[in-house]
C-alpha cells in the first residue's frame, strides 16, 4: 500500500512578516524669524504636531494660546508642549528665539512655562539648543546619534530647571474650571477638526450648551468657540495649500469644510485671498 503523502505545513505570511519600524524622530531647529515668514499663518493660527515641541523666546514679547488658554510670553520664555497640543503665538519684528522640534522622548506629558531670569539658564539653553543646530547643519558622521545625546542632555536640563523654579498656582478656582473645559474642547477640536462638525456637536460631546462653551472659552482664551475651531481649520487649508499640490476641492474636505464653495468664501474672508490666490501669492 502506498504510504499516504502528509499535507505540507501551513506557513502563515501575517506570522511571518514583522511590522515596519517607525520613523526614528531626530530633534531639529528653526529660527521663529524664518518660520514667520510664511506668513502670520504659520506662527499665529491654532495647529498642533505630531511631536513635543519646545518654544525658546530670546527677545521680545506677545501672546500665545495653549489648548486655550492665552497668556503672555516675554524674553527668556522656554515654553514645552507634548505632541498633538493645540496652539499658536503672535510674533512681530522684535521678537526672536528658536522652535526645537523634539522626539519622544523623556519629556513632560502637560504643557510646561518656565520664565527664567538667570543669565546663568539663558546661556545654558542657548548653548545646548546650539549645539542641536550646529550638529542639524554639519556632515560629520553619526550626527543624528549627536544630536539624540543633545537632545538627551536638554531633556534632563528642563527637568532639573523646572523642579528648581517655584511653581505655587493662586489661580481662581472658577478660571481653572473654565480652562480644563476649554483644554477638553481644544482636544477635541484637535481630533475632529477636519470633520465638518459645529459648535453644537463639541458643546454636546462635552455636555454643556454651546452659549455655555463660547463664554467659557472667552473667559479662559478671548476668543469664542467659533474662532477657536475656524482658526484651526484655516491653519490646516494654509498649509495645505503651500505645501501640498493637493487639488482646492479635496483640501476643504480635509480642513473640514462641508463643501469647496463654503471653503472658498470662508477662506476668502478670514484670508482676503481666495484659496487659489493664497496658494499663488509668494
Amino acid at each position: 500500500m502506498a504510504e499516504a503523502k502528509r499535507a505540507a505545513p501551513r506557513i502563515h505570511l501575517s506570522k511571518l512578516a514583522k511590522p515596519l519600524p517607525k520613523p526614528v524622530q531626530i530633534a531639529d531647529v528653526t529660527s521663529i524669524t524664518r518660520m514667520a515668514q510664511g506668513g502670520r499663518w504659520r506662527t499665529e493660527a491654532m495647529r498642533s504636531y505630531d511631536r513635543p515641541v519646545l518654544i525658546w523666546f530670546t527677545r521680545g514679547q506677545g501672546r500665545i494660546t495653549i489648548s486655550g488658554r492665552s497668556g503672555g510670553y516675554g524674553a527668556h520664555s522656554a515654553i514645552f508642549l507634548p505632541a498633538g497640543t493645540m496652539h499658536g503665538f503672535t510674533v512681530n519684528p522684535a521678537v526672536l528665539g528658536s522652535v526645537v522640534r523634539l522626539s519622544d522622548g523623556d519629556w513632560p506629558q502637560e504643557p510646561v512655562h518656565l520664565r527664567l531670569r538667570e543669565v546663568r539658564l539663558h546661556r545654558e539653553l542657548t548653548g545646548m539648543i546650539d549645539a542641536i543646530e550646529r550638529e542639524q547643519t554639519s556632515d560629520a558622521s553619526d550626527k543624528d546619534r549627536a544630536i539624540a545625546h543633545h537632545e538627551g542632555l536638554l531633556s534632563i536640563w528642563f527637568d532639573r530647571t523646572r523642579a528648581s523654579l517655584s511653581d505655587t498656582d493662586h489661580t481662581d478656582p472658577a478660571l481653572v474650571t473654565a480652562l480644563k473645559l476649554t483644554e477638553a474642547f481644544t482636544a477635541l477640536v484637535e481630533r475632529d477638526f477636519c470633520r465638518p462638525l459645529g459648535v453644537q456637536h463639541y458643546a454636546a460631546q462635552l455636555g454643556v450648551t454651546p452659549t455655555h462653551l463660547t463664554r467659557t472659552c472667552r473667559k479662559a482664551s478671548g476668543r469664542a468657540a467659533l474662532d477657536i475651531l475656524s482658526d484651526r481649520r484655516h491653519f490646516e487649508a494654509c498649509r495645505l495649500l503651500k505645501d501640498t499640490d493637493l487639488a482646492v476641492s479635496k483640501i476643504a474636505r480635509q480642513s473640514g469644510f462641508a463643501s469647496p464653495a463654503y471653503f472658498t468664501r470662508a477662506f476668502r474672508s478670514k484670508s482676503g485671498l481666495s484659496p487659489t490666490e493664497f496658494r499663488l501669492a509668494r
